[in-house]
């Protein structure tokens, strides 16, 4: 008789969007199961109970003192990371911590320092580099059978700025606006398929709205330690969408089906005021009228904008289904399965908790992000090159 698998089980702190988004992929794995939620809104997770028969609680407090739960996902806004990431640790709860980990690098490593002396597992995401096809360019480029990485460029068009937002996700300081929110993929990408140690940053960012004070846009230049170059442009104001170049096919893996030419600027100045548009962000939560259904959207493989990358003997970029491989003599398109990055991520977890297998998205791979974003932005106020001290190195 085989050995019988040990069950992870796991409550979510905060059924917004990307609470509500990695339940498909708890359900999907065989030993993980999602059995408590906490929250402030009580009839959606009052329906929460009823759809999976799990515990509720009103406060992070309650949510990591309950016996049946092992893990938490911590969706909460990111000026609460440190709060709520402390609480877990020193319950002895394994972290799902969303990016950015934090917005300081101190307490990043007090979230560090707090998960490992309490010996849980912290991982940092969901982020893209946990995505089949980012994973299948960083094992191309580490194959070399297209020569050594040279260049990776990602940039990403889209309406970020105008989609209903809460007020801390417009203020900076408390890791609101593109740079910490987006840049925190764009930078995990970028990382994970170059090996993850960069050297330096040089950037601009743009404040181009006064009523939605926070950065709407940058531009970085990154190089590696090797000398490998990468770009990272981002733009959410609600012109050009880089779904115009990548198949019609947006960040979850859905085709762009609104039509609507700038939708999203024209609806959110048509909100009267921001307790209106926190309204209209809660209703995308779960159980929400505008709630995504995440089971059946991802269609194909999933684009955080158009991501190229340049070796000495071809270029790679995401297909709908996979990669297309641009190699010296023909271009070669590699299908992948329907495995979805959150998937990646719960696999992650399970593994870090229940087989001892290292994490790649740890505590301090989430610090390494977090220091390139604040490098963008502290070179793009000083605009001076921002030499980086904290990064890591990819684990394999």
């Amino acid at each position: 008789m085989g050995v019988r698998a040990m069950k992870l089980r796991i409550g979510i702190a905060g059924l917004g969007i990307a609470g509500s988004s990695l339940l498909p992929a708890i359900k999907k794995h065989p030993h993980v199961e999602v059995t408590a939620a906490s929250g402030r809104n009580k009839e959606r997770l009052e329906k929460f109970a009823h759809d999976y028969g799990a515990d509720i609680h009103y406060s992070m407090e309650e949510l990591c003192q309950n016996p049946n739960v092992d893990a938490v996902y911590i969706a909460t806004p990111t000026e609460l990371h440190k709060e709520h990431v402390l609480i877990a640790a020193e319950h002895k709860k394994h972290i799902i911590v969303e990016k950015p980990i934090a917005t300081s690098l101190e307490d990043a490593d007090a979230l560090i320092a707090a998960a490992e002396s309490n010996g849980v597992q912290m991982i940092v995401g969901h982020s893209h580099s946990f995505e089949p096809p980012i994973r299948k360019i960083r094992e191309i480029v580490k194959s070399g059978e297209i020569g050594s990485l040279r260049m990776i460029n990602n940039w990403y068009f889209n309406d970020w700025i105008y989609r209903p937002r809460t007020p801390e996700e417009l203020d900076t300081r408390l890791g609101g606006g593109v740079t910490y929110r987006q840049g925190s993929h764009q930078f995990d990408i970028i990382r994970y398929i170059g090996g993850g140690r960069l050297r330096s940053v040089r950037a601009m960012t743009g404040v181009w709205d006064r009523d939605r004070p926070t950065e709407g846009a940058h531009a970085a230049f990154l190089e590696f330690e090797d000398g490998t170059g990468a770009t990272a442009v981002y733009n959410g104001y609600d012109h050009f969408h880089t779904t115009e170049l990548t198949f019609g096919i947006g960040e979850g893996g859905p085709l762009n089906t609104t039509g609507i030419y700038a939708s999203s600027r024209r609806a959110v100045r048509e909100v009267a005021d921001p307790a209106m548009e926190t309204q209209l962000k809660s209703q995308a939560g779960y159980g929400g009228s505008r709630a995504k259904k995440y089971d059946s959207e991802e269609i194909h493989q999933p684009f955080f904008g158009l991501t190229i990358v340049s070796c000495e003997r071809g270029d790679i970029r995401q297909s709908p289904n996979g990669l297309f491989v641009y190699g010296e003599d023909e271009k070669v398109e590699i299908p992948l399965n329907e495995e979805t990055g959150r998937d990646v991520l719960i696999a992650e977890l399970y593994d870090a908790v229940h087989k001892g297998r290292k994490a790649v998205h740890d505590g301090r791979w989430g610090k390494a992000n977090l220091e390139v974003c604040i490098a963008v932005l502290n070179s793009a106020r000083e605009r001076k090159e921002i030499y980086l001290s904290h990064q890591t190195s990819v684990i394999d």
